[in-house]
């Protein structure tokens, strides 16, 4: 099962390599990680997709919450949240191409941010499927370049993580 596991962490140097280095240690695999300050810089904010049963993601929080610098550990799945990934895609869009990208872009919500002679740079915001989707749903010999940040995630209601 595929887990968005959120970490409040101290922002000092070597905070990252831990975290990972836990995951490898263990042979656990981490599909998406994203990190970055949050509105106190003495803190950032870890969020990192996992796939595995529950007795591995539970095994998992309990390893990051012995590390000193890790603060909180939450796992969004265990309840409502909203999550997003941002794709930054290069396409070839000439001749033909050019109108069919722009419309396929206007499918999918994206924005089109870079426009030359023969590409477009398409960016779009969503979830992991709907980027996905659009992936499989345009000519996959006009991809040039795809750039992925990975998943942010946050609880949804009255659920926070802070200290």
């Amino acid at each position: 099962m595929r887990h968005v596991i959120s970490i409040l962490i101290e922002n000092e140097s070597g905070a990252l390599s831990r975290v990972s280095g836990l995951f490898s240690a263990r042979a656990y695999n981490i599909e998406s990680l994203t990190v970055a300050p949050t509105e106190d810089p003495s803190m950032s904010r870890m969020t990192i997709v996992s796939t595995g049963s529950d007795d591995i993601i539970e095994q998992i929080t309990k390893q990051l919450n012995k590390l000193i610098e890790v603060v909180k550990v939450v796992d969004l799945s265990e309840a409502a949240h909203v999550e997003r990934e941002l794709m930054l895609v290069k396409v070839r869009a000439s001749g033909k191409d050019r109108e069919e990208m722009k419309r396929m872009s206007d499918i999918f919500r994206g924005r089109i941010i870079d426009v030359t002679e023969s590409t477009y740079v398409i960016e779009l915001t969503g979830n992991t499927g709907k980027l996905d989707s659009f992936i499989e749903a345009i000519d996959a010999s006009l991809i040039l370049e795809t750039v992925r940040t990975g998943v942010c995630g946050i609880g949804r209601g009255d659920r926070v993580l802070k200290v």
